[in-house]
């Protein structure tokens, strides 16, 4: 997946979209904290998902928590930019995106494989903002233990 032009248009940092490149060639860099690991192919949908739909946002800084399953990634994507912390939920779902095209395999299935190929980061069933909260807070409530 190339990413470079929605990396290109976001207002995120340099840094940040630095970061991004790395993490596309290695799978790992400082500003992209994913706990626990994900396929890299997935954490990248994730960030192309963030940066597409939030091209005005000036990213520093993310972390990505999330469960992969064969056809899907599920979680949440914390996100740091401008002295604030934005959450998004999110579930990116080859299978449902094939549901919803109505493709099926030779055995009837979804058609995970043509609805990732076509669509590749656009297959996200669920896309939802949590808030924001400032850096301060989300470190009280890391302190207390919440």
């Amino acid at each position: 997946m190339n990413i470079d032009n929605i990396v290109s248009a976001s207002s995120a940092t340099a840094e940040f979209k630095r970061d991004v490149r790395a993490f596309t060639a290695t799978g790992q860099a400082d500003r992209i904290v994913v706990h626990p690991r994900a396929p890299r192919i997935k954490v990248l949908r994730v960030l192309a998902q963030l940066m597409a739909s939030e091209p005005t946002l000036e990213i520093e800084a993310v972390r990505v928590s999330g469960t992969s399953g064969c056809s899907d990634f599920t979680g949440v994507v914390e996100v740091e930019g401008s002295g604030r912390i934005r959450s998004f939920d999110f579930s990116w779902d080859c299978a449902w995106r094939a549901r919803e095209e109505r493709w099926a395999d030779c055995f009837g299935f979804p058609d995970q494989i043509r609805a990732a190929t076509e669509f590749e980061w656009r297959c996200f069933r669920i896309w939802s903002e949590r808030g924001e909260t400032s850096r301060e807070g989300a470190m009280e409530r890391v302190g207390a233990g919440a």
